[in-house]
């Protein structure tokens, strides 16, 4: 029989065999501050601060939140960033703080760095082009973007209120901008009525930003207010207010809409408020569809046809398909299909599917998909679809789902969360999470028995 003492001298021994890395890596986590952020030297500090954006960890933000006010530009410059990169819950406060620094820079990437929160990093570690201009004077065209968060996220009010403080702030029109686009990426539709008041604004800039987040927030009550947009004397404003009433529904525009296509100066003009009654899809419009159908530019062809689809005017389509079998361009001849499609006709759904592996065009077919299956009977049918052998076209329907599907389409979404291709399960379990909290609210009905 062994010692007691000896006895504990090998517990102890095992103990900290065990214990010794595990109490060495909490040790190291916990790890005090870098000394230099206390410096006398403001060099020292931002130096120091930078440092940690490479290791920090949440635990690093008192110290680096307590410079958030220093005295010297570069090293609250330096935090802000950090902040950023350490991608914690306790940097929300520092950095609404800096939304309110007098350097506008600091501004600038304090707004960007509370999205970033939420809307994430690319794989390059940037922000996913979205802090990139989407206005172009020397171009003199907006191209919208459609980034924003997924569904169901939700985001703090006090970060939606300090990006709203951002915006109400006409004297710094820099962050006023990048706030109304950032509004739109976080789907705040608490801030819907000041983003009206901005798409009204003098800054042209300012003005396309918020009908952009307008456009993606959806709000339909909202359009009416900006209808008296479409007579804008700026011409991006115009356009962009011709397709964001389109996208809300709003009824008014129609005959406004109509006008601006039939006696257009240009084809921007005309192409924007063909797309704009294209998104209504009012009956009234059928006619001038109809018509456009037949143009010579592929793209007033491509939108018209959506116009079709949209209206559901089930006569349009023996013009569809007539159409479709003599295009030659890609663009319509997609619209077409999502045409036929929406109006009953399956006979072309195999061919939107297998459009989402395309490299070119694939994500206009995601967008076809995605209001496609939100009528039931066009959602089970592409259940069959998500074995299909092109690996980019499972993980785009795992998409399409995430914004579409209701219960039925967990049980697909579960097995290709097992798929052998990483970034399929990856995509399947993000859709998942959508999914599974939309099925609590509204349970799916009883499939049709023609989806067998």
């Amino acid at each position: 029989m062994k010692h007691p003492m000896t006895r504990f001298v090998i517990l102890l021994f095992v103990a900290m065999l065990t214990l010794g890395p595990r109490l060495a890596a909490q040790d190291s986590s916990q790890a005090a501050p870098p000394a230099g952020l206390k410096s006398t030297d403001p060099k020292e500090r931002a130096k120091a601060a930078r440092d940690l954006a490479r290791h920090g960890t949440p635990s690093d933000v008192p110290a680096l939140a307590a410079l958030i006010n220093d005295p010297e530009a570069d090293v609250r410059r330096a935090v802000v960033e950090t902040l950023g990169a350490i991608h914690a819950a306790e940097s929300l406060d520092p950095l609404i703080t800096a939304t309110h620094d007098a350097d506008l820079k600091i501004r600038n990437a304090a707004i960007e760095n509370l999205v970033n929160y939420y809307a994430g990093k690319s794989e390059e570690g940037g922000f996913i082009g979205l802090w990139k201009n989407t206005y172009s004077k020397a171009k003199g065209h907006f191209t919208q973007d459609d980034l924003k968060i997924d569904p169901g996220i939700q985001v703090e009010p006090k970060v939606i209120a300090a990006l709203v403080a951002a915006l109400n702030n006409a004297d710094a029109i820099e962050p006023s901008r990048r706030a109304a686009r950032g509004l739109g990426v976080l789907l705040a539709h608490d801030a819907v009525p000041d983003l009206v008041k901005g798409a009204h604004s003098l800054d042209d800039e300012r003005a396309l930003e918020c009908l952009n987040s307008l456009l993606k927030i959806k709000d339909i009550s909202t359009g009416p207010q900006l209808v008296d947009l479409l007579d804008s004397p700026v011409e991006e404003v115009k356009l962009q207010a011709a397709v964001t009433v389109g996208l809300l529904k709003v009824q008014e525009a129609v005959p406004k809409l109509q006008t601006l296509y039939e006696n257009g100066a240009n084809k921007p003009i005309q192409e924007k408020s063909l797309q704009g009654l294209a998104y209504i899809g009012s009956p009234v419009s059928v006619p001038i569809f109809t018509k456009a159908l037949w143009s010579n530019d592929k793209s007033i062809r491509a939108i018209a046809a959506e116009g079709l689809g949209r209206a559901g005017d089930v006569q349009a389509m023996g013009d569809l398909q007539k159409a479709v079998n003599g295009e030659k361009s890609s663009e319509p001849r997609l619209a077409m299909m999502f045409a036929i499609t929406a109006l009953g006709g399956m006979t072309y759904l195999s061919d939107l599917v297998t459009g989402l592996g395309a490299a070119f065009r694939g994500d206009v077919v995601r967008s076809y998909l995605i209001e496609l299956s939100r009528k039931r009977e066009v959602l089970v049918r592409l259940y069959p679809f998500m074995s299909h052998r092109d690996a980019d076209v499972r993980r785009q329907l795992c998409t399409v789902l995430m914004y579409s599907g209701d219960a039925s389409s967990i049980e697909p979404l579960e097995r290709l969360s097992q798929d052998s291709k990483g970034e399929v399960a990856s995509e399947a379990l993000r859709a998942l999470r959508v999914v599974r909290m939309r099925a609590v609210a509204t349970p799916a009905p009883p499939a049709p028995p023609s989806a067998n």
